[in-house]
């Protein structure tokens, strides 16, 4: 049918050529080791070398998926939103979620699995002070994840907020916040020749992390 270009999609191919991963290189904390893949991200010169896909799901399992920033890299990942969205509800009524950090790049990716909670308000508020004017205007005014006529409302409600908060000191809204994913498990994907490639994953156990190889 004329120019369908979707219809070339199972010819389209890339064969990665990383070098095998050094289990001996490699942190025995995986979150470790996970920053040490972002940082190499940014030196690479990825584009948004913090972005994830972060799924949740619904209190029957109904799952979903968006892309978020990853904010911080401690004990866990740390993400900031609007307690009202879809994925605030949904982890609401279900705190387990998964995310994936992808850098096609370097032909990485990392997922993880575990539980959320929400981050105390003073991380929230230490974060909410280091966004941009316009970002707290349009995070404090957005009715996130609801039905709204125009983008026209979105504008008069920033606009509004703007003329009560004239020297740009919005406050940071109740409902909005951050969650920090606390892992269970962290895989390590490096894509190789042939399909070969290589999965590492950690898997908690107790207090330790056990490091176990899987097929690709």
């Amino acid at each position: 049918m004329g120019d369908d270009r979707a219809g070339d999609l199972a010819r389209l191919r890339r064969d990665y050529r990383n070098p095998p991963l050094d289990p001996a290189a490699l942190a025995d904390d995986p979150l470790t080791q996970l920053g040490r893949w972002v940082d190499d991200a940014v030196e690479a010169g990825v584009v948004e070398p913090n972005a994830m896909t972060l799924a949740t799901a619904d209190a029957a399992g109904r799952p979903s998926a968006r892309i978020v920033l990853l904010r911080g890299l401690d004990h866990g990942l740390v993400f900031y939103t609007n307690y009202d969205s879809r994925k605030g509800r949904e982890l609401t009524a279900n705190p387990h979620a998964a995310a994936v950090l992808c850098w096609l790049e370097l032909a990485r990716q990392v997922r993880v699995t575990g539980t959320c909670t929400r981050v105390s308000d003073a991380e929230s508020e230490q974060y909410w002070t280091t966004r941009p004017v316009g970002s707290r205007l349009a995070a404090a005014a957005s009715p996130q994840s609801s039905v709204i006529v125009d983008t026209a409302e979105l504008e008069r409600r920033i606009e509004r907020l703007r003329r009560r908060h004239p020297d740009g000191r919005v406050p940071r809204p109740a409902h909005w916040g951050g969650y920090r994913l606390g892992p269970d498990t962290v895989e390590f994907w490096l894509g190789r020749p042939d399909r070969r490639h290589e999965r590492l994953r950690y898997r908690r156990r107790g207090a330790r992390w056990i490091a176990e190889r899987l097929a690709p």
